[in-house]
């Protein structure tokens, strides 16, 4: 393989690790095994990967940061801490080219923001999370080539995303499969597309198991997820499960269940999706969202100005735990 046609990825695949762990390695900035940077140090030489050839031509374009750019009702959003995993794996891939990353706000009531942004000459590529169809419409032909979404995507810009709808199914199939006839979903923000494809699944496993659907609104933070509780068990009171689309609100909801005195999991499962750190320490039952991953292949490809297709999907594996 020629070098200058060598990317981050082809090393990554080569030596057998994440791009994370490629980026680490390569930037000399994060943790990484000896064994790992031997391999990616071998793999680097054998493809004769040039780490700094696609910055060069990143800054020559229009600029020399990454933009990552978060959609969201309110600039609150920048605060929550899948926000803050992503500019870190971002961060990890663009050092390692010597391109710097930057934190915006999208509105959701100007979505024309994202041109604007667009047009700013230290930004020479953009990542865009919780992207929403209006603010894809607008994406400006400046910028194509050099955007990448985690979440949907379109012609125009790649996507990058957790298969949420396959993690929803297999969780709640794991809940109904243990004998659990009532099931209830705190969804996730009405507003995402992930939302949609995620409570889709769950209606699709409870259908077919003849249970009936109860639906709660959530919006991902545990302050929801223990009111949603609440509210569940003041509507549906032989509830026997609740599965929350992100482990922040499963955790809240698990607290004001045992604040409620109800047994978990022995009257009531609690499941959740994302995996984060707590749920381990927490015991939650839940499946796993590889969201380093998923940011490291975004910046690749916006690095690379490489398109890899409509959707890169990743997969979740169920994690199961004392909780369900």
């Amino acid at each position: 393989m020629v070098g200058k046609q060598s990317t981050l990825a082809d090393v990554a695949r080569a030596a057998g690790v994440s791009l994370a762990t490629a980026s680490r390695v390569l930037s000399g900035r994060g943790p990484a095994s000896n064994a790992a940077r031997q391999r990616v140090a071998a793999a680097a030489s054998e493809l004769h990967y040039v780490p700094h050839a696609a910055a060069r031509a990143l800054a020559t374009r229009i600029g020399t940061r990454i933009a990552v750019v978060v959609g969201g009702q309110t600039a609150h959003v920048l605060n929550d801490p899948y926000v803050g995993r992503v500019v870190t794996a971002t961060a990890e891939v663009a050092a390692a080219r010597e391109v710097g990353v930057s934190l915006h706000w999208l509105p959701l009531h100007d979505p024309a923001e994202l041109g604007r942004l667009a047009e700013h000459r230290g930004i020479g590529g953009i990542i865009l999370i919780n992207p929403t169809k209006p603010a894809l419409d607008v994406v400006p032909r400046s910028v194509r080539g050099r955007i990448a979404a985690i979440g949907i995507g379109s012609r125009d810009v790649p996507s990058f995303d957790v298969d949420n709808a396959a993690g929803t199914a297999n969780v709640v199939a794991h809940l109904v499969a243990g004998g659990r006839r009532k099931v209830a979903m705190i969804t996730g923000a009405p507003w995402l597309p992930c939302t949609e494809r995620a409570v889709a699944a769950y209606h699709r496993v409870v259908d077919a198991a003849g249970t009936p659907p109860r639906l709660v609104p959530g919006d991902f933070t545990a302050a929801r997820g223990e009111a949603a509780a609440v509210e569940i068990m003041t509507r549906w009171p032989d509830t026997d499960a609740v599965y929350a689309l992100g482990d922040l609100s499963a955790l809240g909801a698990l607290n004001a269940l045992r604040r409620a005195g109800v047994d978990v999991p022995g009257d009531v499962a609690v499941a959740g999706f994302d995996d984060i750190a707590f749920a381990a320490l927490s015991r939650l039952t839940t499946t796993t969202h590889p969201v380093e991953d998923i940011a490291a292949g975004a910046a690749t490809a916006v690095l690379d100005r490489r398109n890899p297709g409509p959707l890169t999907r990743y997969p979740s594996t169920l994690v199961l735990r004392e909780s369900a």
